[in-house]
């Protein structure tokens, strides 16, 4: 802090009031408070940066495929495309199960031992179309359950712990390069579940003996899990066979109660450590609207706060893209958000810029500089980094928590050096703007930064801003009709989304044409919620509406029709078959039911009955809203008209057990 002479303040005290005097000298003091210096010493210690990237899983990237060109390029461009947006430099995706996994069920490749079908689903897609943006980019898998034939015998401990599991994943890293070309990099063991030693050994075991090179990431726990989501730390400095066999540890949503739970033991074993599942928010819901806008400010932070206290060298926010319904759980996770296919529209949230402020200026590879990496002494923080070569290096610095601008003077060193630097801005008025060319002058240079902002300086060029704009927002079509001719056999029609199960268009049975199947007869290993096989679709603002479709019995499975869904986020009820809305259930021997059902709640019957049924024939379902009056139908005959006030408004859905039905000709009007 500069010295202030008396002789001056003598000279002021005899000049001007006392007061103003002090007022004076505090803000003198104040501003200088305000100045730092940061030596950016090339020599400097550090961790080896391994890139930030995003984890599609969950199925929260489900409507994403149905997007219309060129607005499906467009988002992919944003999230992938060097240069461009948030220009991600890792893809995790989810080994699909056919089971909930937070929402939505993911289809699996392998259904049996012998089933290999790698066109199921959108995540291989996915990959394909990241890596073809950016032939860098690093993928890795992870599984969030797993089809029953892994462990057909459970017992009392349901578990895809299994030799059988570990073909699966392996089959999985040999077919993403026999059909798409693509080196998945790392797999992971079994997410948010407590690890097994032996089976860590066992799938290291099977990599090698499949002449694969991918690795493992362990054990990507959620925090409270089993012994903690660090004690695989402390195996791994105990067991050098254990050590052997991971390569890296990663621990989901790492921040508690404030603090990052980072351990001595696992900065001890010399593994890189990652964020393997982060987030803004924590997980816990949409972005708050005043975050640059929608989750920027907060991830500024994070990504900077995740090395500084955590030691994390990669963080993995999870979604990529929120297309999924947001009647689902954790809605708007994504670092975009585009969940209206039919509309074409999506939003470039803050988020993608924030993590653009370290994507694309710096590259996997480049070391952090811990000297030149600390917090600012009027709130921020600040990391460094430099290339291989140390030809390049970037700094990125937020004054998130900051009242008032921050001078800091830098100092190169240790073999950096410039002769220009490069200034990019985000904040409330600007975002990633290029705001400044700094010229170096005897290895220094000073900037002065504002409170509230994110700024990325650097020796590197090529920086960009994608300029694509979307079309504006629609709801749901309405009326609405799908009869499935126009979908791809094996495949999902557009804008349904599975929340367990799978729901695929397979030839009609006892009629010609393409209907919609449930094929999942089996229960898979779950993650976490099992409701039975259900698909929805629609508009969560509906409200007076009639739903009906046709409807086939191949098993003695009941058919459900449901409407007025207001909810389908399992995890409120983990014990709830029905997402939350009006059911009409009816069984191949002609029994029905409609029923309400309500996350906590006892399923409310409000009718009950049976008709004559020819199970070898189709049968129309329909559920009537008008008010607070719904009516159940079967082949154009009332069963029941009731009052109900329990669902006022929501979408629509079919249902199954776990065995085959068959649908066809699905409407919704008034």
């Amino acid at each position: 802090m500069q010295e202030i002479p008396g002789s001056f303040v003598r000279k002021m005290l005899g000049e001007i009031p006392v007061v103003l005097v002090l007022l004076l000298v505090s803000v003198a003091l104040r501003t200088n408070a305000q100045q730092a210096t940061v030596l950016l010493d090339g020599a400097s210690k550090g961790r080896v940066f391994d890139g930030l990237g995003a984890a599609s899983a969950g199925a929260s990237s489900r409507l994403l495929i149905d997007y219309p060109e060129p607005q499906r390029s467009e988002i992919l461009d944003y999230l992938f495309r060097p240069s461009y947006g948030a220009a991600l430099q890792h893809l995790k995706v989810e080994i699909g199960a056919d089971v909930n996994s937070t929402d939505g069920s993911e289809p699996s490749s392998m259904r049996t031992s012998t089933d290999h079908d790698s066109t199921r689903g959108y995540e291989w897609w996915l990959m394909a179309e990241a890596h073809r943006r950016n032939p860098n980019i690093v993928l890795e898998i992870l599984p969030w359950g797993a089809p029953r034939w892994v462990n057909p015998n459970p017992g009392d401990h349901d578990t895809l712990y299994t030799a059988k599991m570990a073909q699966y994943v392996a089959d999985f890293i040999r077919m993403a390069k026999q059909d798409y070309g693509l080196d998945i990099a790392y797999t992971g063991v079994w997410n948010e579940r407590v690890y097994d030693t032996a089976y860590i050994k066992e799938l290291h075991r099977k990599l090698e003996e499949e002449h694969l090179r991918t690795r493992i990431v362990c054990c990507d726990e959620y925090p409270g899990e089993g012994a903690g989501q660090w004690a695989i730390a402390e195996e791994i400095l105990k067991d050098p066979e254990l050590a052997s066999d991971i390569d890296v540890i990663g621990v989901h949503y790492p921040l508690v109660n404030g603090k990052l739970t980072t351990t001595d033991a696992a900065r001890k074993t010399g593994k890189p450590l990652w964020s393997s599942e982060d987030q803004p928010n924590g997980g816990g819901g949409p972005f708050l609207a005043r975050d640059w806008p929608l989750g920027g400010r907060i991830l500024a932070h994070l990504y900077n706060r995740n090395y500084l206290e955590g030691s994390f060298t990669s963080t993995e926010i999870w979604s990529p893209i929120t297309s999924y319904y947001d009647n689902l759980a954790a809605p708007n996770s994504g670092l975009m958000y585009a969940n209206t296919p039919w509309s074409g529209h999506y939003t470039v949230q803050g988020t993608i810029w924030a993590t653009a402020h370290t994507t694309q200026f710096a590259q996997p590879g480049w070391q952090y500089l811990d000297s030149a990496s600390g917090n600012l002494p009027g709130k921020g923080s600040y990391v460094a980094l430099r290339s291989p070569d140390a030809k390049d290096w970037s700094v990125v610095l937020e004054t998130i928590d900051a009242k008032e601008p921050q001078k800091v003077i830098f100092h190169l060193a240790g073999g950096l050096g410039a002769r220009e630097v490069h200034v990019w801005e985000t904040n409330n008025s600007r975002t990633f703007e290029h705001v400044a060319d700094i010229k170096v002058a005897n290895d220094s240079f000073a900037y002065t930064f504002d409170p509230d902002s994110l700024y990325s300086l650097t020796t590197t060029t090529g920086q960009g801003k994608g300029t694509a704009e979307p079309p504006l927002a629609k709801p749901f079509p309405f009326p609405y009709t799908e009869d499935f001719e126009g979908t791809q056999p094996g495949h999902a029609p557009k804008y349904l989304s599975d929340q367990d199960g799978a729901f695929e268009v397979h030839p009609c049975d006892g009629r010609t044409g393409q209907c919609l199947e449930q094929v999942i007869t089996e229960k898979p290993i779950p993650w976490s919620p099992l409701p039975d096989p259900f698909t929805l679709a629609g508009d969560a603002n509906w409200t007076d509406y009639t739903v009906s479709a046709d409807v086939h019995f191949l098993s003695d499975s009941s058919a459900a029709i449901m409407g007025r869904i207001d909810s389908s986020d399992v995890f409120q009820d983990d014990k709830a078959r029905w997402p939350s809305g009006y059911i009409l259930r009816v069984k191949p021997d002609g029994s029905w039911e409609l029923l309400s059902a309500t996350y906590k709640e006892p399923l409310a019957t409000y009718a009950a009955g049976s008709i004559p049924l020819a199970r070898e024939q189709w049968h129309r379902l329909t559920l009537s809203f008008r008010g607070t009056t719904v009516t159940a139908s079967v082949d154009g005959t009332t069963l029941a008209s009731v009052e109900a006030t329990a669902h006022t408004h929501g979408m629509i859905g079919l249902g199954s057990e776990w065995k085959h039905v068959q649908f066809d000709n699905l409407s919704v009007n008034r």
